[in-house]
C-alpha cells in the first residue's frame, strides 16, 4: 500500500510567495504551501501554529500581525489579515465546507465550497475563536473568546458566543 502526504509542514523563509523583514516563527511552527502565503514586516506566528496554505488562493497576513499558538489558518479559499491584528491562541479560520448534497451522498464525498476570510486592519481575535468560511470581519472589531464567527461583523464591533453576535460597538 502506497502512503500520500502533503508534506511535513517543514519551510524556509525563502520559499513564501512573500516574507516581509523581522518576521519570528516560533518552534514547532508548520507551513504548507508557502508558495501562496505572504507576510508582511514583523509578523509573530507563535509555538505550533500551522499556516496551511493551499494550492491555489492565497493567504496574506499584514504588518506586525500576531498569531498566536496552536493557531490554524486554512487558506483554501483565500484568507486576507489586515495590518495588526491579534490571532489569539488557539484560533482557527477555516475557508471551505462541504456542501449539503443530500442524505445519498456521504458527506465527505459531497463537494467542497471555497470562500475567503476578510480581517481588516486592528482586528483581534480571542482565544478559541472560530471564523467560517466566507466571512468578513470590519476594522477594528473585537472577537470575543471561544467564538464561533459565522456572519460578517462591522467595523468596531465587540462579537461573542456561539454562534457570534454584535454586543456593542467599541468606544471612539
Amino acid at each position: 500500500m502506497r502512503h500520500r502526504s502533503h508534506g511535513d509542514g517543514v519551510f524556509h523563509a525563502e520559499q513564501f510567495k512573500r516574507c516581509g523583514p523581522d518576521c519570528v516563527f516560533e518552534a514547532g511552527v508548520l507551513v504548507f504551501h508557502p508558495e501562496n502565503i505572504e507576510l508582511g514586516a514583523n509578523v509573530y506566528v507563535g509555538h505550533h501554529a500551522i499556516l496551511k496554505g493551499y494550492c491555489k488562493n492565497l493567504m496574506r497576513i499584514g504588518d506586525e500581525a500576531w498569531i498566536g499558538q496552536q493557531a490554524f489558518l486554512h487558506s483554501a479559499g483565500g484568507i486576507d489579515i489586515g495590518a495588526r491584528v491579534g490571532i489569539g491562541p488557539g484560533v482557527r479560520i477555516i475557508t471551505s465546507a462541504h456542501a449539503e448534497a443530500g442524505r445519498h451522498v456521504p458527506i465527505l464525498s459531497s463537494p467542497v465550497e471555497l470562500a475567503p476570510v476578510i480581517i481588516e486592519d486592528d482586528c483581534d481575535l480571542g482565544v478559541g475563536a472560530i471564523v467560517l468560511p466566507g466571512v468578513r470581519i470590519g476594522r477594528g472589531a473585537q472577537i470575543g473568546a471561544g467564538a464561533v464567527v459565522t456572519k460578517d461583523v462591522p467595523p468596531y464591533s465587540v462579537a461573542v458566543g456561539v454562534p457570534a453576535k454584535v454586543t456593542r460597538e467599541r468606544q471612539p
